[in-house]
């Protein structure tokens, strides 16, 4: 239920944005995210290992995920989140049976109490794009657009030409970037990251860890400020560029989506479309993928986004 998600032409976003624009739908799924993908795994082999119990830090996505996934194999999952994570993904992880423990912080700060939880505890701490398993579910996605484009057949032209992936911790970046640069090479692998939480992409640019203080973006899914060193070095190795969008593209990517493809979606998941539109002429007459990574997102405050004014 979470592999082989649609991936589609959205021809209606074309006039507005300049290129064909092609949707990688990671949201038709019970989590209404790509992270199952990853906790499936994680999941899976911690039941088959006779673990009962497991730990993670989360803006909502990740944990939402490993409570569906811990759920159906009898796990005790504990979520760490921010008290300022919306209240939709934590009402969620809540209605999974997993414990919740609010911090006062960001995300990192939940990062930090997870960790300690489990050395208390003893038990498996699930650290969201260094554990191979987050990284290899993102791959499966790689996988499937790679499909694509051997489905195209030799000699003919790739179905697309690039892949705009949103990048906060790294590893739907790292995941689905390996794979491309590995079966096919020549599409373009470029991450999107708020410029209200920029921590990894000034990393990517400056090819060591950047720590930000910190952040301001309503993209809640993808807003770390610490970057971790071995996902850097993965992402280095795999990406060919790493933009900064701003809070008003955000708003109006998301607003495309719901206005020329259907799809409600959280702010991280509209980063692809926003990169688009602040540098139309990088992308004028090229066919794009873009990932809709997420769709847990706070109606109210979406209504109030996609009720405003277009910039």
């Amino acid at each position: 239920m979470f592999l082989d998600t649609p991936l589609f032409p959205c021809p209606g976003l074309e006039p507005h944005l300049g290129c064909a624009v092609s949707v990688k739908l990671e949201t038709a799924n019970p989590v209404r995210s790509f992270k199952a993908r990853g906790t499936e795994l994680v999941a899976s082999l911690l039941a088959d290992g006779g673990a009962r119990a497991v730990v993670c830090a989360s803006a909502g996505n990740l944990g939402q995920a490993l409570a569906w996934s811990g759920r159906r194999r009898g796990l005790d999952v504990t979520v760490v989140a921010p008290r300022s994570a919306p209240a939709a993904k934590l009402d969620r992880i809540r209605a999974l049976d997993a414990g919740l423990e609010l911090v006062d912080g960001d995300f990192d700060l939940a990062r930090e109490r997870a960790a300690a939880m489990a050395g208390h505890h003893g038990i498996r701490l699930v650290e969201d794009s260094l554990d191979v398993e987050t990284c290899e579910g993102a791959a499966t996605i790689g996988l499937e657009l790679a499909g694509a484009v051997a489905r195209a057949g030799a000699g003919a032209v790739s179905p697309y030409d690039a892949v705009l992936i949103a990048l906060g911790g790294g590893a739907l970046a790292t995941g689905v970037g390996h794979v491309l640069k590995e079966l096919a090479p020549g599409v373009e692998v470029i991450c999107v990251q708020p410029l209200g939480a920029p921590a990894m992409t000034r990393s990517w640019r400056r090819r060591r860890v950047v720590t930000t203080g910190p952040t301001r973006t309503i993209a809640d899914g993808v807003a770390g400020r610490r970057p971790i060193p071995a996902v850097l070095d993965d992402l280095l190795v795999v990406a060919d560029d790493a933009v900064l969008v701003r809070e008003e593209s955000i708003v109006a990517g998301m607003r495309l989506l719901l206005d020329h493809a259907g799809l409600v979606v959280e702010p991280s998941a509209a980063l692809g479309v926003a990169a688009i539109l602040e540098d139309r002429d990088r992308f004028a007459g090229r066919h794009v993928v873009t990932i809709v990574c997420g769709a847990n997102v706070d109606m109210d405050a979406y209504r109030r986004w996609i009720g405003a004014p277009p910039p």
